[in-house]
């Protein structure tokens, strides 16, 4: 065997023997690819390299978006947000069978996509959501599971941190075509909860609220304006061109908190919680990226994503079936693996295949973090399931069963944002983003 199999065999145990003591992911991912290093390099030219790469992986300008939107999404998490979205969205859904149910979906759609975040919508709006639903007689497995189901929407539906990372690790691909199009594919997970949670509800006998004054109404539309204002701002400047990415995500920041200080509900003696809070998840992500960028390297050398190329398309040349199985091995990846590294590890490996069969790499990247946002709410690590089922103040094992229809409706819309390319790229080409 020779170096760059003996690093390739290496990496693999490394990382599988990690994960398996339970390390976290980035500890797994950075000693296996510094060991592997050192069968290629000698342990002094390995621990140089290795740091280059790093710093080399995390020095980048389009990356600042990420720690700017993580604390723009605590700041509304902290500041008042989510209730307004709520009021907004139940005045939406009012009408419908299971209104709360459909208002959670709303507005969590909302939420997640001024957030960025799956798990700070489940957070948010499921604590606010969870007591008016058991107050009205809902069981509460099933408001967990329509919270649960309906959190990662956000993630899509842009401003999206792991866009910005598919961006960052796929060589490049448009930040503000990534953002566009998610928002079909995002938009269509929430409807298909929604459908979901009307035959379940009219099965249960949940009545839909009464009819809102058009006065009330209006009162409560016009007080989440501001709220809503940030995603017309920061994604309406970056599709006109006149900020970038990262730039839109400070002017967040900055209008999310203007927004809660005029709201008061944050407080100046808050905000070291606050940045604290966002600096601690900035610095796993970050750290993980500059880790897997030394296993990028390792990968290359050793031609392991060439390897898995090989094998693939050695088993078949049909795309529908590579794509089916590209599909499956990223719904097994996301239940053990959290979104970002699973971007980082895979994207390399199978980008390069579906650019053989034409497929356009802002199609592929939506379809990636569907997948991957799908293992945000699947047993055994889904961190959405675990904090939707705290807040209901429930097991994991209780919220499973109602969940099922949920994940049958969200695999249905995988498979057509999969096989039918205009409801990714449609928006981003008509707006330009792609030729």
């Amino acid at each position: 065997m020779g170096t760059a199999g003996v690093a390739g065999l290496i990496l693999l145990l490394g990382v599988a023997f990690f994960l398996i003591i339970g390390a976290p992911i980035s500890i797994s991912v950075g000693i296996a690819s510094v060991l592997a290093m050192f069968s290629i390099l000698g342990p002094e030219n390995a621990l140089q390299t290795s740091a280059q790469r790093m710093f080399t992986g995390m020095n980048s300008f389009t990356l600042l978006a990420i720690p700017f939107f993580i604390l723009a999404g605590v700041i509304m998490n902290n500041g008042g947000i989510a209730m307004r979205l709520v009021n907004c969205a139940k005045v939406l859904a009012g009408r419908m069978p299971g209104s709360l149910a459909q208002t959670n979906v709303l507005a969590n759609m909302m939420f997640g996509s001024i957030s960025g975040s799956a798990v700070a919508a489940a957070a948010a709006v499921g604590s606010t959501m969870a007591p008016l639903q058991e107050k009205e007689g809902y069981d509460k497995s099933f408001s967990a599971a329509v919270n649960i189901a309906s959190a990662p929407t956000g993630m899509l539906i842009p401003p999206s941190n792991t866009l910005i990372v598919f961006s960052l690790v796929s060589g490049g691909t448009s930040i503000a075509a990534l953002f566009m199009a998610g928002y079909i594919p995002g938009i269509l997970w929430g409807l298909g909860c929604m459908i979901v949670a009307f035959f379940m509800a009219k099965r249960k006998g949940y009545k839909s609220d009464e009819k809102v004054p058009f006065k009330v109404a209006l009162k409560v539309f016009i007080d989440a304006i501001p709220s809503l204002l940030l995603i017309v701002i920061v994604i309406g400047g970056i599709i006109r061109g006149a900020f970038t990415a990262t730039e839109g995500s400070a002017i967040a920041v900055v209008y999310a908190l203007v927004l809660s200080f005029i709201y008061r509900t944050i407080k100046v003696k808050e905000l070291p919680r606050i940045l604290l809070e966002s600096t601690r998840t900035t610095a796993i992500v970050i750290f993980l990226i500059g880790v897997s960028t030394i296993m990028s390297w390792v990968m290359a050398f050793t031609g392991i994503p060439q390897l898995i190329a090989d094998a693939l398309l050695g088993f078949t040349d049909n795309m529908i079936v590579i794509l089916i199985i590209m599909n499956i091995v990223l719904l097994i990846v996301g239940t053990f693996m959290d979104p970002t590294p699973a971007i980082l590890i895979f994207t390399p490996i199978f980008l390069p295949i579906v650019l053989q069969f034409g497929m356009d790499p802002v199609h592929f990247g939506i379809m990636v973090v569907f997948n991957l946002s799908i293992g945000t709410i699947t047993p055994p690590v889904g961190p959405v399931l675990f904090v939707g089922a705290r807040v209901a103040k429930l097991k994991i094992e209780q919220v499973i069963k109602p969940l099922i229809p949920f994940f049958g409706i969200t695999v249905a819309v995988l498979l057509l944002v999969t096989y039918i390319p205009a409801l990714s790229l449609w928006l981003p080409t008509l707006l330009g983003f792609i030729k």
